[in-house]
């Protein structure tokens, strides 16, 4: 398991009972996760530092329960990258702080390419798709990429664009897309355009800018096929990262070996959390990587 151990800003104070205590900076948070199903808490007397507890309802959703002054938005940062969080309606904060472990691979991945290639002068490009809030686009901006943003929400893509800014990288080549990602690489395909590095974090289910119906089990294998033609002929890596439930991360490496014929290596397992003054560890999702 890949864990995200470096944050400063961020942590897991306690989790039990199907919930977990995070800190936010400053901010303490209770949000729901399926994954703790273990009954008893570890810090009873943190639970009582919670400022929003996220309580889900039994018909679908949820809503904030605010105990404590919390603003609609306050910033954390991990290590020079400064992200927005913001309180959403179905117990999100625009931000999956275990990707981290997946921020540090490829941040690593690109400044070797660039201390190897620095003579050459190439610019590494990266396509980020189902980009989110932004916290991979972030990563690769700092690292001297440039990134291709594309999503289908325009919020997210707002909201994607404060976090590059708020991390001091408005002078760094990127370009923010809000269309359906399947029809953007068609595009791309056509003009002929290829990217060095490929990221994607595709949802269990979605639609596209148009209404047009994403299904992960259905749809990731004809997607990854598609971004073979936009890959360059000297890429540096490839990226899916997945929440949807049931799947193994070795069938994600699966289809990586199926459709990347560059030779290099391939990985796969979960990315995780750990618990402050605890061995405890939560998996929060899965990772396939091809890198060169």
């Amino acid at each position: 398991m890949e864990i995200a151990n470096k944050w400063k800003d961020y942590e897991i104070l306690d989790m039990a009972n199907g919930e977990k205590l995070e800190r936010w900076g400053d901010i303490v948070l209770v949000r729901p996760d399926p994954q703790i199903i273990w009954k008893e808490r570890s810090f009873l007397n943190k639970w009582r530092s919670a400022h929003a507890v996220y309580n889900r309802s039994k018909t679908g959703g949820g809503s904030w329960n605010y105990k404590k002054h919390v603003p609609q938005s306050w910033q954390i940062k991990y290590d020079n990258l400064t992200f927005n969080i913001k309180p959403m309606g179905f117990k999100h904060t625009g931000l999956f702080p275990e990707q981290a472990a997946n921020w540090d691979w490829m941040r690593n991945k690109i400044q070797m390419s660039n201390n190897i290639e620095k003579n050459n002068h190439r610019e590494i490009k990266i396509l980020n798709l189902f980009a989110y809030t932004g916290g991979a686009t972030v990563a690769c901006l700092s690292s001297g990429a440039s990134v291709c943003h594309v999503d289908s929400s325009k919020g997210m893509v707002s909201w994607a664009k404060e976090n590059v800014l708020s991390s001091g990288l408005a002078d760094k080549k990127v370009r923010f897309i809000i269309d359906d990602v399947v029809k953007f690489v068609q595009r791309e395909i056509r003009r002929g355009n290829k990217y060095d590095a490929i990221i994607m974090d595709p949802p269990s289910y979605g639609r596209g800018a148009k209404k047009e119906v994403w299904q992960f089990e259905s749809n990731i294998d004809d997607l990854v096929e598609l971004c073979m033609g936009v890959l360059s002929d000297n890429p540096l890596f490839f990226l899916i990262n997945s929440y949807t439930t049931g799947i193994s991360s070795k069938v994600l490496e699966n289809i990586l070996k199926i459709h990347i014929k560059n030779k290099g290596k391939f990985s796969s397992g979960e990315i995780g959390l750990p618990m402050s003054n605890s061995n405890l560890v939560l998996p929060c999702g899965i990772y396939a990587r091809w890198e060169k």
